[in-house]
């Protein structure tokens, strides 16, 4: 195993990820959805319907709370933070250092937004 897919694997350990089947029920019981793809991806892709778009060279600044830069939707540590980037590589890597600043509800999507477009793409051939 390469040193990066080590430390992918240590930040997974500690995340309780979500499902794409969960994610409406996360959104739907107050979870802060961030989608933090590039703008390039959300062109090409979509938007993510609820969700928050921060870019990722500002994510820790925008959502800790005790930071004077962040969000108005994390005003506390113990909010629900759920991170999506395109397949669930990078916003693993992100849940973790959000989880190291103090947010411990801090998590993100299995499969990215690619996994959310699969299950809408799955539901329209049902």
């Amino acid at each position: 195993m390469s040193a990066i897919d080590d430390l992918l694997t240590v930040a997974r350990a500690r995340l309780e990820r979500v499902l794409p089947d969960d994610l409406a029920g996360e959104m739907a019981s107050g979870a802060v959805i961030v989608d933090m793809r590039p703008i390039t991806q959300r062109l090409r892709d979509g938007e993510l319907p609820g969700a928050i778009v921060i870019d990722r060279n500002v994510l820790e600044w925008r959502l800790d709370p005790t930071c004077p830069h962040h969000i108005p939707e994390v005003s506390n540590a113990r909010a629900r933070i759920i991170l999506v980037c395109n397949e669930g590589y990078g916003s693993s890597l992100a849940a973790a250092t959000l989880q190291d600043l103090g947010l411990h509800r801090a998590t993100d999507l299995i499969g990215g937004f690619q996994a959310l477009a699969r299950r809408a793409n799955r539901d329209l051939h049902e």
